[in-house]
């Protein structure tokens, strides 16, 4: 997640200094934003705002207080089951543009989950309405 403040201000600026990106830069951003707009990036090095980074996908919200809504993004995160937030991650580190690749591991990680001690309190603290003990592994 990426968090940016109202006022920043961006720019693919290697171009600028007759380089191109670097730093794993060019993979990065070719998996963010579409082919069109990298190539105008990082062909002019232009200047852009937290709005267009955000219309981009290169910010997931912007805000005038990034720091405060990072960490209220986090303790949200925090209160949910541990063992489901480590099997999503692992599902979307491991992306596959094979979509029976991806259907079978999301099959996988499910089965590991349902009727798992966190998800079945999840479960019941939803109906309960209240917040969740979960039993970190």
């Amino acid at each position: 997640m990426r968090f940016l403040s109202t006022d920043a201000r961006m720019s693919i600026m290697e171009i600028k200094w007759g380089l191109v990106p670097d730093m794993a830069g060019t993979p990065i951003l070719a998996s963010l934003v579409r082919d069109d707009i990298l190539r105008e990036l990082t062909y002019t090095g232009r200047i852009f705002s937290a709005q267009e980074a955000q219309s981009y996908g290169l910010a997931t919200r912007v805000c005038d207080d990034p720091r405060t809504a990072a960490l209220e993004v986090a303790r949200e995160i925090a209160g949910k089951s541990p063992d489901a937030i480590r099997a999503a991650k692992r599902l979307l580190n491991n992306l596959s543009v094979d979509p029976a690749a991806a259907l079978l591991a999301e099959s996988v990680e499910q089965q590991k989950l349902l009727g798992s001690p966190n998800q079945t309190e999840s479960v019941r603290a939803n109906l309960e309405k209240r917040a969740p003990k979960f039993a970190d592994a």
